[in-house]
């Protein structure tokens, strides 16, 4: 083997190389980032929604927890304090 060979040998396994690495490059760029990139929204996207409807869902039950403290106030004779969000009984009234 000459000095020769060996050059076209190491040419060769390096124009391989870059040949390869252009490909995958290409690749990366045209199709695979593209796609992550895609399947990270949607990953975010469903976090979001998911987030939401937990946020939605807390409030509509502290809602109702709301609505139900008020009416069984009122059934009970009381009125409901707004600002302090708690029941203000009616006094009974004494016999002295």
């Amino acid at each position: 083997m000459s000095i020769g060979d060996i050059l076209k040998i190491g040419t060769g396994a390096v124009c391989g190389a870059l040949l390869t690495f252009a490909i995958y490059g290409t690749l990366n760029a045209f199709l695979w980032l593209p796609a992550a990139e895609q399947h990270g929204r949607d990953l975010e996207s469903a976090e979001l929604t998911a987030a939401t409807n937990k946020a939605i869902g807390e409030l509509s039950n502290a809602a109702d927890q709301a609505r139900v403290r008020r009416r069984l106030c009122s059934e009970r004779g009381g009125m409901y304090d707004f600002a302090k969000s708690e029941c203000v009984e009616a006094k009974p009234v004494g016999n002295d």
